[in-house]
């Protein structure tokens, strides 16, 4: 595969040829999302110091998301809801050569700037729908799902089918009803969460919107090793999760991924 960028950095919204920069432009320039207060391509869980953020958030995407990511460090990447740049950030560090972050945000998306990113200012309904013809390898939302409600989810998900090559994969995540202390409130703290999934709601989501092969993981925490509270946490964490599967074996529930958040990676169905 050719290591020539299909991106190149610039004012305007990234494109792979003029022809392509002028379909952005002639894109709707707005979609009405239902959520209010916190839009789904917008990032939404950078801490106030954002400084601190491309730290803390680099250890827990690297423990999560690069084992999931393909070898061929040539691949496009594209990843949705990037705010200060955190993931595209990662990628870049590791090796990742052709990544791209979009983000509704102005002042997010200026943060990354600042620091050399090829991030830019877009909405993602519209940015996918004038990239249809499989430009990307992998799509990665960094926002979750459930910030979008059902048909919004099944619909972005085939936008992203669309926008990647064959075989292209796509990572996302949600929030887990399956965990017993945490399910419920994560609806009810915010009202731009739509919905809960576990594994199995998760994969049948998916495969909606056009993906197959889908395989749910666990988003884990406590992945800070320099921090000493960090075992605490894991500890108690994992005897809690560990009841709460043994509890589901007992009501006959095949339910296995019980942590706080859980993502799936999927691969673009032929």
């Amino acid at each position: 595969m050719s290591s020539t960028p299909l991106f190149a950095a610039g004012p305007d919204l990234v494109a792979a040829s003029t022809t392509k920069s002028a379909a952005v432009r002639a894109a709707p320039s707005s979609r009405k999302l239902s959520a209010r207060l916190e839009p789904f391509d917008s990032y939404w869980q950078a801490p106030q110091d954002v400084e601190r953020g491309y730290s803390s958030f680099s250890a827990y995407y690297r423990a999560n998301y690069l084992p999931h990511l393909p070898a061929d460090r040539d691949t496009p990447v594209l990843v949705i809801s990037c705010g200060p740049g955190y993931l595209v950030n990662l990628l870049r560090n590791v090796g990742y050569s052709n990544v791209v972050g979009i983000d509704s945000d102005r002042d997010k998306v200026e943060h990354a700037r600042r620091k050399g990113l090829p991030c830019h200012v877009a909405e993602a309904f519209p940015y996918l729908s004038a990239r249809q013809d499989g430009q990307f390898g992998v799509i990665i939302p960094e926002q979750e799902l459930n910030h979008l409600t059902i048909d919004e989810t099944i619909e972005f998900l085939q936008l992203c089918r669309g926008a990647l090559r064959p075989n292209g994969s796509v990572i996302v995540y949600a929030m887990n009803g399956a965990n017993a202390l945490v399910g419920s409130e994560n609806i009810a703290h915010n009202i731009d969460h739509f919905y809960n999934v576990t594994e199995h709601s998760l994969a049948q989501l998916l495969r909606l919107g056009g993906f197959e092969q889908a395989r749910p993981f666990p988003l884990r925490l406590y992945v800070f090793w320099k921090n000493p509270f960090n075992y605490v946490g894991l500890a108690v964490t994992s005897l809690l999760e560990l009841c709460m599967r043994v509890t589901f074996v007992l009501y006959g529930k095949k339910v296995k991924i019980v942590s706080k958040k859980i993502a799936a990676v999927a691969l673009r169905s032929q």
